[in-house]
Formats: structure tokens, sequence, C-alpha cells
């Protein structure tokens, strides 16, 4: 390929970048990659990048060479100091009108700064909340790109290609100034982090009380895809159930260990929610249960020490409490969206987004992890 050929660059050959690298690849775009250790670049090469219409290069110059004008460069790499580490070897060598794109979970406060200062160097630069994860990445994520409108309408014919499509509309539309994809993907972590406790919290009532097994819940929750939860989250946990422990022959979810992490995210909209007191109950218990699961030496300590309560046998229609906890379910997840989008809303008017609601709704029908049928009636509620 000869230089100045590539229709887009991409930095950071994780999976999430291979991935992405290959999705825009298939939608007939041109792109040249770069990854710190070349190792890494030259496996994809004679990998899955072989045969397609990719160019790997070993140097930061060799990237920037291969790239079209206006250059477009996205950044996949962990959030943090390796961001800054890779714009300040690439920003010397862009010119004016470039644009770069942070792809990453970037606290949107680091992409007002970094916006701040590339504009000094006339370079635009777009934080864009991707989600989807590696499955979304490669077959069409939900995109929401931040930064100036100029810089927007540069990147928007390949973003909008290769996001996640419902309804023939692209998963991906303009989010506002500076921040603000960072922030809404920020808050999409939040609501997600919530819609997770929300199952498990259903869960465990099934399990305990209604005394359900592997088998029975992965058909319970199977039918409730089918109404009025019908979610990407519900349907994989449905499958959850009927995954077998090759080790044991036990279904995985009975032999998994209960500690779960986290990677800030939910921190930070707990955080941004606190600075505009605005209440985001269901997504601060979230984050809590997820820190309280983490300590898992702690229990195990504390269980020896205190007396554990016991659960007491359901003695009623098991049918009817099975429904109960579906409406339940349904009830909380739509205050953890609504407790989400009064967030985006507060922050909005503060950092003067001009944020579209219904938009946002919108984009997070497809692709993205709490992506869910009744996002179409908030997207209604919105316009």
């Amino acid at each position: 390929m000869t230089p100045n050929q590539c229709d887009i660059g991409l930095i950071g050959l994780a999976v999430m970048g291979e991935n992405l690298t290959l999705n825009m690849e298939s939608k007939g775009f041109s792109v040249a990659v770069f990854n710190r250790t070349t190792e890494v670049t030259e496996k994809f090469a004679v990998g899955r990048a072989k045969g397609k219409n990719i160019q790997p290069t070993r140097t930061m110059e060799e990237f920037v060479g291969a790239l079209k004008k206006p250059r477009k460069a996205m950044i996949m790499v962990k959030a943090g100091s390796p961001v800054d580490a890779v714009i300040g070897q690439l920003a010397p060598l862009l010119e004016k009108g470039d644009v770069i794109i942070d792809g990453g979970n970037s606290l949107f406060t680091d992409t007002q700064r970094r916006g701040k200062e590339l504009e000094n160097r006339g370079i635009h630069f777009v934080g864009c909340g991707v989600s989807g994860g590696e499955e979304g990445a490669l077959r069409g994520p939900s995109l929401m790109p931040g930064g100036s409108r100029e810089s927007w309408e540069i990147i928007a014919p390949i973003f909008r290609k290769i996001a996640a499509h419902v309804d023939d509309e692209p998963c991906c539309r303009y989010m506002g100034l500076d921040g603000a994809g960072h922030y809404v993907k920020m808050v999409h972590n939040g609501i997600e982090y919530g819609d997770i406790q929300l199952i498990c919290e259903a869960y465990a009532i099934l399990k305990d009380i209604a005394e359900m097994g592997a088998a029975q819940l992965a058909e319970t929750f199977a039918d409730w895809n089918k109404g009025k939860l019908d979610s990407y989250l519900i349907e994989i946990t449905s499958q959850i159930f009927r995954k077998i422990d090759p080790e044991t022959g036990k279904p995985l979810v009975d032999v998994i260990l209960d500690k779960a992490g986290q990677k800030g995210t939910g921190i930070w909209t707990l955080q941004s929610a606190i600075k505009q007191s605005v209440v985001i109950s269901t997504i601060n218990a979230a984050v809590e249960a997820r820190v309280i699961s983490s300590r898992k030496e702690e229990r195990v300590a504390a269980s020896k020490i205190l007396p554990q309560p016991k659960v007491r046998k359901f003695k009623g229609n098991r049918a009817k409490l099975v429904d109960a906890v579906r409406s339940a379910l349904y009830v909380s997840k739509i205050v953890s969206y609504a407790q989400g989008m009064e967030l985006l809303r507060g922050a909005s008017t503060e950092y003067k987004w001009n944020l579209n609601l219904s938009d946002i709704a919108t984009i997070w029908r497809g692709g993205c992890i709490i992506r869910a049928k009744f996002l179409n009636r908030i997207v209604e509620a919105y316009q």
C-alpha cells in the first residue's frame, strides 16, 4: 500500500483494537495499525489481518505517513497515562486539521484537558465511548463521540458505518463538546453496573428462596427475555445458567468465585452524581455490592464469627413468586435507567453540552451491553 492511502489508523492492538480494525476493514475502509510492541503488530499482520486491506506499521512516523489527510488516528489503549503517552508521541507528527480519537474508557475531565491541549496545536480531539465489548467491536458497537462538531463531521462517515444498526439507524450519534462522549459512556457503565446487580439479586431470591436450580433458572430467564425484559444481559444470563464447568460437571454458576472486580467507571459515576446532587441509589448500591464482593477474605472470616441468618423455607406459590421477582426486576431496571438519565441531564446543564437524551437512548438500543427492548419507550419519552 502506498503512503497516505489509509482511511484511518488505529493504535493499540489488544483484542478491542484488533476487532475494531477488522470491523473497519470489513466495511470497506483501509486501516493502518501500530502497536508499541512490534511483535504484536507482526502477529496480527500474519494472522487475523492477513490478506486484508490493513497496513501494519512499525514506527509512529510510518503510521502517520500511511494516513490520508486529514489524518484520523484512533487510540485504543488503557485509560490514564498510557493515553497521554501515545498522544505525546503522535501529536508532534500531525498537522492542523488532523483528528485524534480516544476510544478507551477515559475519565471525561481528562478528555476535556486533552482536547484543550490539542486545540492549541490545531489538532481535533474526539473522546468516543465504545460499548459492546469484544464482540461489539467486531460486529458493530454503540459509539458515543464527543468533541467539536467539525471533528465529528470528519470521522462520521466511518463511525456511522462501523456502528451497530437498529431499524436501519446507526447506533452512533454526536453527543456534544469536549468530554460529552466519555461522560455518556461513563454513565452507560454505571447503568450497566446497576443492571447486573439487579439481575444478581433476582437470581439470589430465585435460588435461595424459590430453591430453583440452574436449569430452571435458565428457562425462567429465557422466558423473561421474550417479554418486557428482553435485553442483552437477560439473554446472556440465561445462557450462563446452562454452562457446565468441565472440571466438576456442575453448573458453572454454582462453582464460580463470588468475587467481582471493577475498572473505575462506576466510582466515577458516583463521584459525578454527588457533585451534581443527583440521586443514583441503584447504581450506588451496585458499586458498593462489588466492593463488598471483592473483600472475599474478610467475608469468609466474618462468616466464622457472626451467626448466619437462616433462609426460611418458601411455602407459597412459586410461580407467583417468580412473576413477582420478574415485575420487581423490570421496575428496578426502569429506576436505574431513569437515575442515569437524570445524571446525564444534570451534566448537560453543568457542562453546557446540550445532550439529546432521546439520541442517547437510541444509540443504546444496539451494540452495547445495556441494550434492551424497553429503551424504545425511553426514546419516545424524551422525544
